[in-house]
């Protein structure tokens, strides 16, 4: 593994570091006004929610690396304590980014970017009108992480409106993730899209009392097949499936084909567990579970 000591490198470095490693990252894009009641519009990546009761988002307009300057976002939100935070979507990724340009003090990032600006109800920032999600909030605190450049600070919301586009949620009532369509931030230039084939589901454990990885039989959890999300998903079950429902497996074509293809033990489990990760690549652990457990209780 490359070592790479913070206090001996320069910050730059370390920021691109930083960046490059944590992400994806969920964008802050951050609506002010200034004391002559100008708009400001400004992204910020170092984001995300920390609390439902209260309802607080943190984000953090840190100063500049390179002359150790203040972002106009942070200037405007300790003078007027409050501050909208639009979600950003693929649809408005390049204006977004337009946005994040250093105009001078006093510029209208809405005119520059495009973008529309729509009266809040309860704080006096604008909302961005093009985002799906858009959230009033106060500011509670900001707490400054270090007087150098690149030092964060960080803005602790507290939101007191939400405004959310009916066209993203699903037929029950709950935001899509499709239909939403966020980006967010990597290192450089680098976004994400959580769209298409980077959208997966993970059943939560904290649903049922998995059995866990050490607890597999020492075959499985020391296959050269499975990977470790492959294993991860049989630990999430409780129990693994009855030697009835294990015998009955057996007759699946599938399992007597392999069964019937060779006599040799190492390559018939090997043939079990490559088919195993196939269902499990499709999420169907219990047929997995009962594939690998044909090669246990043939070798019984």
């Amino acid at each position: 593994m490359l070592r790479i000591s913070p206090q001996d490198i320069e910050t730059h470095e370390l920021h691109q570091w930083l960046l490059g490693s944590i992400g994806p990252r969920p964008i802050a894009f951050a609506s002010t006004l200034d004391d002559n009641g100008t708009p400001n519009l400004a992204p910020f990546s170092f984001f995300n929610v920390f609390s439902a009761n209260p309802p607080i988002l943190i984000f953090s307009p840190a100063r500049r690396v390179r002359d150790n300057t203040t972002k106009h976002t942070l200037e405007n939100v300790l003078k007027t304590k409050e501050v909208v935070i639009n979600v950003v979507n693929y649809s408005i990724v390049e204006q977004m980014s337009l946005a994040s340009t250093e105009y001078p003090l006093g510029t209208n990032e809405f005119h520059k970017s495009g973008l529309t600006a729509i009266p809040s109800e309860l704080v006096a920032p604008f909302r961005v009108k093009e985002s799906p999600v858009q959230l009033e909030c106060k500011v509670n605190d900001v707490i400054a992480l270090g007087n150098a450049g690149g030092a964060g600070n960080l803005v602790i919301c507290e939101v007191v409106l939400m405004h959310i586009n009916p066209n993203i949620l699903s037929d029950d009532g709950k935001i899509d993730p499709f239909k939403i369509d966020l980006v967010s931030r990597m290192g450089g230039d680098w976004y994400c899209r959580a769209q298409g084939d980077s959208l997966f589901e993970v059943e939560k454990p904290i649903r049922k009392l998995g059995m866990g990885v050490d607890a597999l039989p020492k075959s499985i959890r020391e296959s050269y097949i499975l990977s470790g999300n492959d294993l991860g998903k049989l630990g999430n079950t409780e129990a693994l499936p009855s030697s009835i429902e294990v015998e009955e497996f057996l007759n699946h074509q599938r399992i007597q084909a392999i069964l019937s293809s060779s006599s040799d033990g190492l390559e018939r489990r090997e043939q079990l567990h490559e088919y195993a990760k196939e269902l499990l690549t499709k999420n169907k652990v219990q047929k997995a579970w009962k594939a690998l457990m044909c090669d246990l209780i043939n070798r019984n």
